[in-house]
C-alpha cells in the first residue's frame, strides 16, 4: 500500500478512535464503577462495632439466690440491659431450653447465662474469703457461642457478651468492695480485696457447634456466593451464545471471526430463549457445585438432596433476574446486574459481618438483597438442619419471588419493546 493510501485509511481511524462517542460512554462507566464499588465494599465493613445495632443475644438467669440472700442474677441481668443503653446487643431474657432452641435455629448469635449457684458462690466470697478460710469458688457467668452464624458474627457476639459480663463483674465488685470495707468489719486482706474487685468469672463454651469442615462457619457464605456468581455468569454466557448463534453478535475464537445469518427472533422470544436455556443449566451447574464442594473436597453438609434443589433454585432465580436486566437494559444489564447481584448484595448478605453490625443502609438492602435470602437458606441447610425456622422458609419465599419478579419484569418491557417496534435491528 503506498503511502498516500495509508495516510488516508488512517485519517478516519484516527478521527474515530479520538471521538468522544467511541470513548466517552466506557470511560464514564468504569469511572462510575471505580467510584461505586470501593464506596459500597468498604462503606459497610470498616466498624462492625459501631455500627452495631440490635444483635440478638440470648440472656439466661438461672440464679437460686441464696440463705438469706436475695438472687442476684435478675439485677446483673438488668444491669447489662442497663449498660447498654444505644442498643448494640438486643438481649432476650429466655429460660434455658428456649435459648438453646434458638441457637439450634439461627435466632441468636450468642447466649449469656447467669448459672443457678451464682449468688452463692457471691455469698461465700464475702463470707469465706479471709485470710483464714480457704479460697472460696469464684462465681461464673457462661458465655455461649454460635459459630454457624460465621466465625465473625460468632466472634463479635462472643467478645461483646464477654466485654459486658466483665462489665457487670466489676460493678457488682465495686458493691462488695464497699461492703467488706465498711467500718466495723475485719480487713480482708489484698488477695480477697483483689478477687473482689472482678469477682466473676467468664467462661466460653460453643454453644451450637458446627462440623469441622466448614470453614469456621463461613462454608455457607462462599456456596451461597458461588451459586449467585454461577447464576450470573451462566445468564452471561448464555446470553452472548444466543446472540452469536442467531447472527446478532459475531463470534471471536483466536485469530478467527465469524459471523452467521442473521435469524430474525422478537425481544419477547428472545428472553424466553435465553431464560429457558438458563434455568435447563441450573440443574447441572448445581450438580457440579454438589459434586466439587461435597464429594472432591469433603465438605461437611447435609440434607444432600434438599441443597442441591434450593441450588437449583437459587442459580434459575439469579440467571434469570440477570437475563431480565440485559433485555430490559441491553448492554448496560450487565454492569447494573453487577451491582445488583454481586456489590451490593456481598456487604448486605450477612455472611461475613452480621446485618445487625452493618450501616443501616446495608441493613435496608438485607431486607431483599438476592444473595441474603441464599446465604439464610444454605446456612439452615448446612448448620441448623435444614429447619423452616432457620431461615429456610424465608429463603424459599424471597428466592421464589424473586424468580416470578425477574420472569414478569421480562416479559412485561418486552412485550412492550415488540408492540413499540423497537426491534433489535440497528437502524
Amino acid at each position: 500500500m503506498s503511502s498516500t493510501h495509508r495516510q488516508a485509511a488512517e485519517h478516519p481511524l484516527r478521527r474515530t478512535l479520538l471521538s468522544p462517542s467511541v470513548w466517552a460512554v466506557p470511560a464514564g462507566l468504569v469511572s462510575v464503577l471505580a467510584l461505586l464499588l470501593p464506596l459500597i465494599y468498604m462503606g459497610g465493613i470498616l466498624d462492625p462495632r459501631g455500627d452495631m445495632k440490635n444483635l440478638p443475644i440470648g440472656l439466661v438467669s438461672e440464679d437460686r439466690g441464696a440463705t438469706g440472700a436475695e438472687a442476684l442474677g435478675p439485677r446483673i441481668a438488668a444491669s447489662l440491659r442497663a449498660a447498654d443503653p444505644d442498643r448494640h446487643l438486643d438481649w432476650k431474657p429466655l429460660g434455658l431450653a428456649e435459648a438453646r432452641r434458638q441457637l439450634a435455629s439461627d435466632e441468636l448469635y450468642g447466649v449469656l447465662v447467669i448459672p443457678p449457684d451464682f449468688t452463692a458462690r457471691v455469698q461465700s466470697l464475702t463470707t469465706g474469703g479471709h485470710q483464714a478460710a480457704p479460697a472460696p469458688a469464684r462465681p461464673r457467668i457462661d458465655v455461649l457461642t454460635n459459630p454457624g452464624a460465621g466465625s465473625l458474627g460468632s466472634s463479635l457476639a462472643s467478645s461483646t457478651m464477654q466485654q459486658a459480663a466483665h462489665g457487670a463483674s466489676q460493678r457488682l465488685g465495686a458493691v462488695l468492695l464497699a461492703g467488706n470495707t465498711a467500718d466495723g468489719v475485719p480487713d480482708p486482706g489484698p488477695a480477697t480485696r483483689l478477687l473482689l474487685a472482678d469477682p466473676v468469672e467468664v467462661s466460653v463454651s460453643v454453644g451450637h457447634p458446627i462440623g469441622t469442615r466448614t470453614g469456621m462457619g463461613l462454608s455457607a457464605f462462599y456456596y451461597a456466593l458461588l451459586l449467585v456468581l454461577i447464576g450470573f455468569l451462566s445468564a452471561g454466557i448464555v446470553s452472548s451464545g444466543t446472540d452469536v448463534g442467531l447472527g446478532y453478535a459475531a463470534s471471536d475464537f483466536g485469530p478467527l471471526r465469524t459471523h452467521r445469518p442473521l435469524v430474525a427472533i422478537s425481544r419477547r422470544q428472545a428472553f424466553l430463549v435465553n431464560t429457558g436455556f438458563t434455568v435447563a443449566l441450573a440443574p447441572v451447574t448445581a450438580l457440579l457445585l454438589l459434586a466439587v464442594t461435597v464429594g472432591f473436597l469433603d465438605m461437611d453438609a447435609g440434607h444432600l438432596p434438599l441443597l442441591w434443589v434450593y441450588s437449583v433454585c437459587a442459580t434459575a432465580a439469579v440467571g434469570v433476574g440477570v437475563q431480565a436486566l440485559t433485555s430490559v437494559l441491553g448492554a448496560l444489564g450487565q454492569p447494573v446486574a453487577m451491582l445488583l447481584f454481586i456489590a451490593l448484595a456481598l456487604p448486605s448478605s450477612g455472611g461475613t459481618i452480621p446485618v445487625q453490625a452493618v450501616p443501616a443502609a446495608y441493613r435496608l438492602l438485607a431486607e431483599f438483597e438476592p444473595m441474603r435470602q441464599v446465604t439464610d437458606g444454605v446456612r439452615a441447610i448446612f448448620y441448623f438442619g435444614a429447619q423452616a425456622d432457620a431461615g429456610l422458609t424465608r429463603a424459599w419465599a424471597m428466592t421464589g419471588a424473586g424468580l416470578v419478579a425477574a420472569l414478569l419484569l421480562g416479559l412485561a418491557v418486552t412485550t412492550y419493546y415488540d408492540r413499540r417496534g423497537l426491534h433489535r435491528l440497528a437502524r
